[in-house]
């Protein structure tokens, strides 16, 4: 895949996130979500590529577009012959954080080679986030005392300076209680596990760890972010019921009980992970409108060649009359 191409994926994570910024505290989640959309799924025209949606909004039966197996790029209208990438998408990650005006929401894609990302089925994904430095020292059959006390030795830290994020659900009451009886400290969070992953694999975010169930989906977007980080993401399908067993055949899983790193869920030799800031968060500033224009700031990354860009644009409008950059 032509790293070239992280600019057109830049673009196409920028136009959702303004998109969606006009909606932010107007208390109307799915507004927010419809417009990233419909601004992604433009921009996602304009890019060089035969892509096919991987990890989508869902069925193409529950979703109008950026469906699992939609065809996008320019391959699909120019009649030009470009590479075949698999695409994973959240246009807005964080519905209610925007729909609120809370920190940490975000638009989001990852993209490889074909098959270079896992189809997970939209199930639930018991997870594990740890950065670089705790790679291999922990597992999701250990208990939360025997992880905990591993990424401390790891970090060379007290397990009482460790701060672990967990979503705040009730389905973490007896997480939250074994992890706050190491002496942890916990950072609870309303949504938004993909962007606390992210963080668990930078240094100096004050972010040591990620634990508890979230999507599956998240976990593959996650999954391509710590590829590009080096960091490491354990996970495991949680599948409890008969038609949880169907979806996953479908999308032909056949080990239910199958513990993935992050090399599994984002296979590919060449990937792309894109994500602009939609409100403040961690790791990048939200989407500003500034009198001459819009200031985004992005996380680029990708493998090959494997480096981490933040970009900080500011988007002129046209034909405005003092094009001034303001800081």
């Amino acid at each position: 895949m032509d790293s070239a191409l992280s600019l057109d994926f830049r673009d196409v994570v920028e136009q959702a996130a303004i998109a969606c910024a006009h909606t932010t505290g107007q208390g109307d989640r799915h507004h927010a979500d419809q417009v990233a959309v419909e601004a992604m799924r433009r921009s996602m025209d304009r890019v060089p590529i035969d892509g096919t949606i991987v990890i989508g909004e869902g069925e193409r039966d529950e979703a109008p577009m950026l469906f699992i197996g939609e065809k996008v790029g320019a391959g699909q209208h120019d009649g030009g012959s470009y590479p075949a990438i698999d695409i994973a998408v959240d246009p807005l990650e964080g519905t209610n954080l925007c729909a609120t005006g809370s920190p940490n929401a975000i638009a989001v894609l990852a993209a490889a080679e074909q098959g270079g990302l896992l189809n997970a089925p939209d199930l639930y994904m018991e997870k594990l986030v740890v950065g670089p430095t705790c790679k291999g020292a922990v597992s999701l059959d250990a208990s939360v005392s025997e992880n905990l006390g591993a990424i401390a030795e790891c970090l060379d830290r007290r397990v009482e300076e460790l701060v672990i994020v967990v979503l705040d659900r009730e389905r973490h009451a007896q997480l939250i209680s074994d992890i706050r009886k190491t002496g942890a400290r916990i950072r609870l969070i309303t949504d938004g596990d993909l962007s606390a992953a992210i963080s668990a694999a930078v240094v100096g975010s004050g972010v040591h760890a990620v634990m508890g169930i979230g999507g599956a989906p998240e976990g593959v977007l996650a999954a391509a972010a710590m590829r590009c980080l080096n960091g490491e993401i354990l996970a495991r399908l949680v599948v409890n019921k008969s038609d949880h067993e169907d979806r996953c055949r479908k999308m032909g899983i056949t080990d239910l009980a199958r513990v993935y790193r992050a090399i599994d869920l984002a296979s590919g030799d060449s990937i792309i992970f894109a994500a602009t800031g939609v409100t403040d968060g961690d790791l990048m500033r939200g989407v500003r409108f500034v009198d001459d224009g819009i200031r985004t700031h992005s996380l680029i990354m990708q493998t090959v060649p494997h480096q981490v860009c933040f970009i900080d644009a500011i988007h002129v409008h046209e034909g405005s009359a003092d094009p001034r950059v303001r800081f």
